[in-house]
């Protein structure tokens, strides 16, 4: 073998290794970081999550959008967030429901969607507060806390998303309990991919609490406050 060509395939070997312990190295920062995010998320909400029957009543109860499809109908996974906001409502367990997300989703306006659902199944118009600008989970509590004065309420959500959600809303001043819907984990590839999803979610959620950050949406596009309590 030419020693030029040698001596280039040296250099090419040590290179590699070089590469594969900085992938490494990058991959293990992430696992660190992503599990030092889940873990103060996930302390943050412990000993608040409850079931229906167990939950304490709180004044409203905050359902979080979710897929709407292009017909305006809710997704499975939506449909049983608000489902069980009904139930909650029905045992008076909440006395309002907000639906927050977002009205400018992909396919169609989730709070409308949302909204309508609600009234289609029974709620009664005047007992639903809408946020369109619930864009994502930590704009949504803290538009709850700034704009529509929520101290108190209950997170309805997906059960692997429920520890995000009340760790959050507690991070930020509120006394949040949650409630978490398994009736669709038989979607089994969707509720593995939320799973995943949340995760690395949490990440995100422990930037914006350090930060600080203010939510995206315009924070006066709002219903009346609620009453405090």
């Amino acid at each position: 073998m030419p020693r030029h060509r040698d001596r280039k395939l040296q250099r090419q070997s040590g290179r590699f290794p070089r590469v594969g312990r900085a992938g490494l190295l990058a991959a293990g920062v992430g696992v660190v970081s992503t599990a030092t995010a889940v873990g103060y998320v996930r302390a943050r909400a412990h000993g608040h999550l409850y079931s229906v029957t167990d939950v304490p009543a709180t004044p409203v109860g905050i359902v979080f959008g979710a897929l709407v499809h292009p017909d305006g109908t809710p997704s499975s996974f939506l449909r049983a967030r608000l489902d069980l906001g009904r139930e909650l409502l029905r045992r008076g367990k909440i006395s309002m429901i907000l639906v927050t997300g977002d009205h400018a989703a992909e396919f169609f306006d989730e709070t409308e969607a949302m909204r309508r659902y609600l009234v289609d199944h029974g709620v009664p118009d005047d007992k639903i507060i809408v946020d369109p600008y619930g864009f994502d989970t930590y704009d949504s509590v803290v538009r709850a806390r700034d704009v529509f004065g929520i101290t108190r309420a209950t997170m309805i959500t997906q059960s692997y998303h429920l520890p995000r959600a009340v760790g959050t809303a507690r991070a930020v001043g509120l006394q949040a309990v949650g409630v978490g819907d398994r009736t669709v984990r038989d979607r089994r590839i969707a509720w593995t991919k939320g799973v995943i999803r949340d995760q690395f979610a949490c990440i995100k959620t422990v930037y914006d609490l350090a930060a600080r950050r203010r939510p995206i949406g315009d924070p006066t596009a709002a219903e009346p406050a609620l009453a405090r309590g």
